[in-house]
């Protein structure tokens, strides 16, 4: 069963256009060609990747933001309680009305104390500032070294410039060893996205990170199996230059240093929709989908391939709302008000910096009134009538 699934998988029609077969990309006379079993070599390297960027932001990153004053806000955290924690876990993080006052109940505390508990364990969850700046510090390392690494291994290609010369001669296409280095680095550095995702910072477009890194994967996968490394090799570039810019943004953002920040965010915005949207539909879908088939009849592998880049041109419009969106709100307000694209994680609100230790004369104090869990004290009501405590109740006589 296993060997005619194997066979059924590799089939010759799959992978090539029609009068071509793995025989004709077997290594002979001293001409290398890609194999799909080079691939495996992508699993140590993104293990390799991982250890890498563990010690890049210890080593580097993280004293890095400390220098350019990137400061984590000090939180209150919420006291240990069972039966809401159990419930924080496994229902919900934010409940109703209704569900605070039976929770309140239950633990022999007020509304007021059970909504204060739930902010508090909320913000303990939120990503800290300096977490957020080493994910972006060793992101915009690896867009940097990639795309400066990968235009210097093309820059004297003729596909680099004429984009349909990538199907001259193929698949007859030697393999080169700078491409072969930088696309298993390519790889593995998208295995390891995947493999540290539970551990990174959640961000409001997950679902769409998820989707984008499965398709990268299997895209450069299946490009690299049936020779297509030319055209790959362009996608490669078109994406790293703006993710460079989009990291560098998020890095200065989160450093408070404003002017950087709104300069980097117009180029980003500029060199995101002219590379995502002019550039990759006219010469990267046009070449695959038309100047392909000049020479070839359709395959397979060529809806295949195609349907993939289109999955990524309809992300490349998701996040090109989110930063029309962000331009417009840059636009009436001046400034950036929230991370860009992937970045827009749930914000901190009002309620972590009301509640969050400040100190004074050198000693820390709150400016929430009512920080411990004891009962709201009673306060008198204006002339005459009983008196009512702090969340607006009658105390029981």
């Amino acid at each position: 069963m296993l060997t005619g699934l194997y066979e059924w998988f590799w089939k010759d029609e799959y992978w090539f256009p029609p009068g071509y077969s793995w025989a004709d990309t077997e290594d002979s006379d001293g001409v290398i060609y890609p194999h799909p079993r080079d691939l495996l070599a992508s699993i140590p390297i993104a293990l390799v990747l991982m250890v890498v960027r563990f010690g890049f932001e210890r080593a580097i990153a993280m004293p890095l933001s400390k220098a350019l004053g990137v400061r984590d806000r000090l939180r209150v955290k919420a006291a240990p309680n069972p039966i809401l924690e159990s419930f924080f876990r496994t229902h919900n993080k934010d409940p109703k009305e209704a569900q605070l006052s039976h929770l309140a109940s239950q633990c022999g505390l007020s509304v007021r104390q059970a909504q204060r508990w739930f902010r508090r364990r909320r913000n303990q969850e939120r990503p800290l500032l300096s977490k957020k700046f080493c994910e972006s510090c060793w992101r915009f390392l690896f867009y940097f070294s990639s795309f400066f690494g990968g235009f210097l291994v093309l820059y004297n290609e003729t596909w680099l410039w004429e984009p349909k010369t990538c199907w001259d001669r193929y698949p007859f296409q030697p393999l080169q060893p700078a491409m072969y280095w930088w696309y298993l680095i390519e790889l593995g550095f998208y295995l390891s996205l995947l493999l540290t995702l539970p551990f990174d910072v959640k961000r409001k477009d997950l679902k769409e990170q998820v989707i984008h890194h499965f398709v990268t994967i299997i895209l450069i996968g299946f490009s690299y199996s049936a020779n297509l490394l030319r055209i790959g090799t362009l996608v490669l570039l078109l994406h790293d230059i703006a993710d460079i810019f989009m990291e560098a943004c998020k890095m200065f953002n989160y450093a408070q240093r404003r002017l950087i920040c709104d300069t980097l965010f117009i180029i980003f915005a500029l060199v995101f929709i002219v590379s995502r949207l002019i550039l990759f539909p006219t010469k990267i879908l046009y070449t695959t989908y038309y100047d392909s088939m000049i020479k070839f009849q359709p395959f397979f592998g060529y809806y295949f391939f195609n349907a993939l880049l289109m999955v990524l041109q309809v992300l490349h419009v998701f996040w090109s709302g989110l930063i029309l969106r962000m331009i417009y709100k840059f636009v009436l307000a001046g400034r950036i008000q929230n991370d860009i694209r992937s970045d827009l994680e749930e914000q901190n609100t009002s309620d972590e910096q009301s509640e969050a230790p400040r100190q004074k004369n050198g000693r820390l104090q709150f400016s929430d009134k009512t920080d411990t869990y004891s009962l709201p004290r009673a306060r008198s009501a204006q002339g005459a009538g009983p008196s009512k405590l702090a969340n607006g109740h009658i105390p029981a006589t």
